[in-house]
């Protein structure tokens, strides 16, 4: 790699960013930081500015502006506020990879954008293809822009297909961790609380997307996604529970032959390897020693007990805006248990009701997308008022 790649962070502030941020720590020689942006934390993401001075930065409360301005202006640093400035930002003729680590449907405007003006991007907000796949990857077709998975198992696939050259796949082996709920009973689970929904067994992740893993929607997202970025059906991925979370996942060819990828729980490294593609740099990580771990184990998911698993494949069987509508309730749901007012088990049945009482759209257009979005979304809210208990 001779020349520095530009690099524009959505999403700085939370824990892809910040690990995408070590990453760059590492390589300061073969990374520029052009654009940083946050929602609310405005004392990270001025620490941040500080540290890897980026041409300008977004803080997309308006309301912290000022505080962020006074201290960056003066350093030379522009300073932006809102989404609309994100989008327009990320179309920068100085950058090369739109990193985007946004949470939920936020991510999906701002990635359009970026794909519109030819950008790399590397993709860590799987709700941007949960909600848009097919609008997205006709964009992305049309622009030239590349799609890079950035999440662990997406990443993990990309990198056995790049191994396997042009031979096709018979199947696609996710691997789930199973989360904090994968050895207990369901009536233990349907009484479980914020805090020990958000007490993951492996991975250190912010609070909605943890809760995801352990409804085990999660998985169901990532199973969307990988339909997407690997142009396939749900009928050829397969997920499977490996507790260690050091395979991160698994292809399988017409031979019987199975390539996976491992290594320690870790978003670093598929961050970095987004970003520095085709090479692998060094990284500071810890690495595998065989021997010490000594068995990995694998079960089949239990759709009983975490049914939003099967809403997942349901969704993308179903087609058009009905996983938008599915994300979109989703999104609602978990909000709602991280304030305390619904308990685990609402979630699910709220997503399955404002997913059925969703018009169905074959062939959405990106305004139908947003408008089914914004519909489901305002129904679960209503739903969670009235499973309050």
């Amino acid at each position: 790699m001779t020349n520095k790649r530009h690099i524009a962070i959505l999403g700085s502030t939370g824990s892809i960013g910040r690990q995408a941020l070590d990453v760059v720590r590492q390589h300061k020689d073969m990374f520029e930081v052009e654009l940083l942006t946050a929602n609310n934390s405005s004392e990270k993401l001025i620490g941040q500015a500080l540290e890897f001075n980026p041409g300008a930065v977004v803080i997309c409360n308006g309301e912290k502006y000022q505080e962020v301005a006074d201290v960056l202006q003066p350093q030379g640093i522009k300073v932006f506020a809102g989404m609309d400035s994100v989008c327009s930002l990320v179309e920068a003729e100085g950058i090369d990879i739109v990193l985007t680590a946004l949470v939920g449907f936020s991510g999906l405007r701002p990635t359009v954008a970026a794909i519109k003006a030819g950008k790399i991007i590397a993709l860590a907000n799987k709700e941007t293809l949960v909600a848009g796949g097919s609008v997205v990857m006709r964009l992305a077709e049309k622009y030239n822009a590349p799609i890079l998975p950035v999440d662990s198992e997406h990443s993990a696939i990309f990198q056995c297909l790049l191994a396997a050259g042009d031979n096709d796949f018979t199947k696609i082996h996710l691997t789930a961790s199973g989360g904090p709920f994968r050895t207990w009973e369901k009536s233990r689970i349907a009484e479980a609380t914020r805090k020990e929904a958000l007490q993951h067994p492996q991975w250190t992740m912010g609070a909605k997307i943890t809760i995801d893993s352990a409804t085990m929607m999660n998985k169901g997202f990532e199973m969307i996604e990988a339909c997407w970025l690997f142009h396939t059906g749900p009928e050829k991925i397969n997920i499977v529970i490996h507790p260690q979370s050091i395979i991160h996942s698994m292809v399988e060819f017409a031979d019987g032959a199975v390539l996976a990828q491992l290594g320690h729980p870790d978003m670093r490294e598929p961050i970095q390897f987004a970003l520095s593609i085709p090479q692998r740099l060094s990284l500071d990580n810890r690495k595998l020693d065989f021997a010490e771990l000594g068995s990995l184990t694998f079960e089949k998911p239990d759709i009983d007990r975490f049914p939003c698993l099967g809403l997942a494949f349901d969704a993308m069987r179903k087609g058009g805006n009905i996983p938008c509508a599915m994300n979109a309730a989703n999104e609602a749901a978990v909000a709602a248990f991280l304030e305390d007012r619904i308990r685990f088990y609402d979630i699910p049945d709220i997503i399955s009701k404002c997913t059925a009482e969703t018009g169905f759209i074959a062939e959405p257009t990106l305004e139908d997308i947003i408008a089914t979005n914004d519909e489901a979304f305002i129904r679960a809210k209503e739903r969670c008022g009235i499973a309050i208990r």
